[in-house]
């Protein structure tokens, strides 16, 4: 069952931690499909940015509990990956004017 790239990375992950690793430590963080694997990550960020990925971890993140009127509810877990890249790569999702 081949999954094509743009299934398995849904979205990058913009936040100020993230960008701190993307200029300090050449990583990228994505939202993944909650059931790819590493090996799958890493093919797709290569065919999509053409870029050299070293290495990936990966995390699920659990969701968090939220109060809904009087209840009760609960976000979704979602998986999330970071991605190495290799030296003279990186991906610019904004690019500064």
């Amino acid at each position: 069952m081949n999954k094509s790239p743009h299934e398995i990375i849904l979205r990058p992950v913009l936040t100020e931690k993230s960008a701190l690793m993307r200029d300090e430590l050449n990583q990228v963080c994505f939202v993944v499909q909650h059931n790819a694997n590493k090996i799958e990550i890493k093919q797709a960020v290569e065919t999509l940015f053409e870029v050299n990925v070293t290495s990936v971890r990966t995390q699920i993140m659990r969701g968090k509990v939220k109060r809904y009127g009087r209840g009760f509810g609960k976000r979704p877990n979602w998986k999330k990956a970071i991605v190495t890249l290799g030296e003279g790569s990186h991906i610019e999702f904004f690019e500064a004017s």
